[in-house]
């Protein structure tokens, strides 16, 4: 049920989210328009059967289910909330929440598989669904979050819960869904209601459209290269791969560099051709922005106003205020002074990085000055005159297969996971994996899904799903969790290496899923990464650290010939662990900013490209990066509410993060038995049982101190005394 309650207004919750010409072929016969099916022979509508306590029927299910089956669930979850709104008694934890917790889970199902069309696998028939559907998901969450005598059990049971007798975790849920209903307007008139829900559907709508546009962008726009010439500077690696992008685009003879982060970025990096970068950088930083039918500037302004009326109706001088009211920041103030204390040492270390690319171009006699397009080529030209490394000489040793083994043995000596793959099971398509995880005492732990490749129709990027949720509550019901990338298939047989940074985001996003995995709450509300958003980005930040471990560097970065990486190699990459720290920091602040500061402006007219250039040049921005997601592309922030006026999270998470990892260093070991254990117990198996600020006191013994990210980056510490005057 709180799935309805708190995601639902958002269609990005619905819409979570490109193959050879023999991919494409099955993904044409997936998509292929049929008859609705009856909901009886619907296999959306049907328990997940299989081993575990069911898996999604990815085999089963075409586009044209998902209409059918999201009507069909939405009516059956309204009478079960109908049921527990109009029942006399009265109301107590056993007889409206207990039953709330129980309640919609064939909906959340339908929604669960086609999220996963959508990010994965979307098509022209699928987009018509979501265009239809994304405003009555909105309404139909609205009419049950409204429900008076709903929201008067629930107040009922809050105002009880301290004579109830309930634990701790109880009082936790029965919190969350009274929160959750203030929130999305259960105390306010009817006629305030009618607005809220029309803003809601509006906004629903104008998700599903920015995504869809956005979308469009990176599949109709790439970069085609016609000769060997284009190609100058570029690893054998990413040669191969812009031809098999070529080739799967009908370009066979041509080398494609696709319009995604994957393999834009790489490019960026190491085409030595100015022109080429340049034009690449341009369409890359367009999308969105392209002044067509798929431009998203007027529709990321409409989400702008709708989102603030809807929070002034609820008593909130601005969205901002709104969203971080039960986050673990608070107010926009607090985030605002983390991200701004951290601006001025990234900024500075920025300048003084350009400094010495400049030098390169002057010497070089390039006669031009350092531009968005140029930065990351030289930065890799900086970083082999200071610190001799070459990241082209570490690529070799990432091997996409080798990146998955490190992580698996790093949750295992940390955790004690292990991981095997199972054959048989259905997925969307034959390249998504599944694994069964099993912890120490060989007890099944859940599912882990693997689709590390780009296709037509997936969006760009990676990140991680719950497919299902861990809970007791039901019965022992064991998760299931994705983990989703964009890396292009080199030639067949040969391993597909990655970068440097796209290794990190894979230990990045399996953290989100060893947070799912570790779960083991009894209410599926509470469960795994359902905790607050500038909290839930800690676990996963803080699972990079263990990519440049000893025992990951030395064990699993191997070549192609099985030679691991050279010491001296491994020197270099510890040496250079700083460098380009400030261009990182400052690409993603700047957009948490820019985020946070659209979201502070109320319900007064946003000319977005105006706004963007205005505030980044009130931040001295260097002229020589772009935000990391501009404003017509910011997917988190437009194509649903969970990042919205939140980006800032990834900041406040690394801080977090840093923390928590140097009491590991502090114990002397990065899988110190003991830390690891409190990691675990504290951090990642209590999802949202408790406050986040007081898990994490559990875990470090005190509150977080921004000292250690300041550390890590190679910027100047505040001294201590000084700070406090």
């Amino acid at each position: 049920m709180r799935k309805i309650l708190l995601a639902t207004a958002s269609a990005a919750a619905l819409l979570a989210v490109t193959a050879g010409p023999a991919d494409a072929a099955k993904a044409k016969r997936h998509h292929a328009a049929a008859p609705a099916p009856k909901p009886a022979d619907n296999p959306l509508l049907a328990d997940w059967a299989g081993p575990h306590g069911g898996v999604p029927p990815f085999d089963k299910v075409k586009v044209s289910d998902f209409k059918p089956a999201l009507e069909a669930a939405m009516a059956e979850n309204l009478r079960e909330v109908l049921a527990i709104a109009d029942n006399p008694a009265p109301a107590t934890f056993d007889n409206t929440i207990r039953p709330l917790e129980d309640a919609g889970r064939k909906l959340n199902r339908v929604q669960t598989v086609m999220g996963v069309w959508s990010s994965t696998m979307s098509s022209p028939e699928l987009q018509a669904v979501e265009a239809e559907m994304s405003p009555k998901l909105a309404a139909f969450g609205d009419e049950i979050t409204q429900n008076p005598k709903l929201f008067a059990r629930i107040q009922a049971v809050w105002d009880g819960a301290d004579k109830a007798g309930l634990t701790p975790e109880q009082k936790r849920l029965v919190w969350v869904y009274w929160n959750g209903s203030v929130q999305q307007g259960a105390k306010l008139s009817p006629a305030d209601k009618a607005k809220y829900g029309e803003y809601n559907q509006k906004l629903a709508t104008l998700y599903t459209k920015f995504a869809q546009n956005e979308l469009w962008d990176e599949e109709h726009y790439a970069l085609t290269l016609d000769s060997q010439a284009g190609l100058a500077g570029l690893p054998q690696s990413q040669i191969d791969g812009a031809a098999a992008e070529a080739e799967r685009r009908g370009q066979k003879g041509h080398w494609v560099i696709a319009n995604t982060r994957s393999s834009m970025e790489p490019f960026l990096t190491y085409s030595s051709r100015r022109d080429l970068r340049e034009k690449g950088w341009r369409m890359w930083v367009s999308r969105g922005d392209n002044g067509d039918a798929h431009d998203n500037n007027a529709i990321a302004a409409e989400i702008l106003q709708l989102r603030a009326k809807r929070s002034q109706l609820l008593g909130y001088p601005t969205y901002a205020h709104w969203h971080l009211a039960d986050a673990m920041a608070k107010t926009p103030d607090n985030a605002m002074a983390l991200m701004l204390g951290v601006w001025k040492p990234a900024v500075d270390q920025v300048h003084k990085d350009v400094a010495d690319m400049q030098a390169i171009v002057d010497a070089e006699h390039g006669g031009f000055k350092i531009q968005p397009w140029d930065y990351r080529y030289y930065a890799e030209k900086v970083r082999k005159a200071k610190y001799d490394l070459d990241l082209n000489e570490v690529k070799p040793y990432l091997q996409l297969e080798k990146v998955r083994e490190a992580m698996f043995w790093s949750a295992g000596r940390l955790y004690g996971y292990s991981f095997a793959e199972v054959k048989g099971l259905p997925t969307a398509l034959p390249e998504i994996r599944v694994y069964e995880v099993k912890d120490r005492a060989g007890k099944h732990v859940g599912l882990w899904y693997f689709d590390p490749y780009a296709r037509p129709g997936k969006r760009s990027g990676a990140w991680m799903n719950a497919y299902r949720n861990q809970e007791r509550f039901a019965g022992e019901v064991t998760t299931i969790v994705s983990n989703n990338a964009n890396f292009i298939k080199g030639r067949p047989g040969e391993p597909v290496t990655i970068s440097w940074d796209d290794a990190k985001t894979m230990f990045h996003e399996f953290g989100h899923a060893l947070h799912g995995l570790s779960s083991d709450v009894t209410y599926p509300s509470l469960s795994g990464t359902a905790v607050d958003r500038d909290y839930v980005e800690f676990p996963s930040q803080f699972n990079e650290n263990y990519l440049t471990t000893p025992e990951v560097l030395n064990r699993f970065l191997v070549n192609a010939q099985g030679q691991p990486m050279p010491p001296a190699l491994i020197a270099k990459i510890n040496k250079a662990h700083t460098f380009n720290e400030g261009f990182d920091t400052v690409e993603l602040l700047a957009s948490a900013i820019v985020d946070m500061r659209l979201h502070l402006e109320g319900d007064k007219p946003v000319d977005t490209k105006a706004f963007e250039k205005k505030v980044l040049g009130e931040l001295g921005m260097p002229s020589e990066i772009v935000m990391r997601h501009r404003i017509p592309q910011f997917g988190h922030v437009f194509q649903g509410e969970g990042y919205a006026a939140g980006y800032y999270g990834y900041i406040w998470a690394e801080v977090l993060d840093h923390d928590a990892f140097e009491a590991f260093e502090q114990a002397g070991d990065p899988y110190d038995p003991a830390t690891a254990k409190r990691m675990h117990d504290e951090v990642l198996k209590v999802g949202n049982t408790i406050d986040p600020a007081e898990a994490y006191r559990r875990f470090r013994g005190r509150d977080p101190k921004v000292d250690a990210l300041l550390r890590d980056h190679g910027f100047p510490v505040p001294d201590a005394k000084a700070a406090a005057k």
